[in-house]
């Protein structure tokens, strides 16, 4: 696909930016280099490449997600501004 200066103005406008003269011919170069990489990727055989996941092969070391109480009940109200024993007292703020 060959990029000119028209395309450029095309996409320009169809994302809303303002390019300036020297900023389209500069995208036009950029944009044409882009679009000759992928044309350099097509030539490659990749029948026999599996496709990637993710970019890295680092795999994340995950914990068992295992729910502890870490305070007890007592603790954990100790320090309460209101508490009634079992839970936090807090205004009321819905009618």
């Amino acid at each position: 696909m060959k990029i000119n200066q028209k395309t450029v103005q095309n996409i320009a406008h169809l994302a809303r930016l303002e390019l300036s003269e020297q900023e389209e011919v500069k995208m036009v170069d950029d944009l044409s280099k882009i679009l000759n990489w992928m044309d350099q990727l097509k030539e490659l055989d990749t029948t026999d490449v599996v496709p990637l996941t993710h970019m890295s092969e680092e795999v994340n070391v995950f914990r068992d997600d295992v729910g502890v109480n870490a305070l007890s009940r007592e603790k954990g109200l100790k320090n309460a501004p209101s508490q009634d024993g079992e839970y936090f007292r807090v205004p009321k703020v819905i009618e």
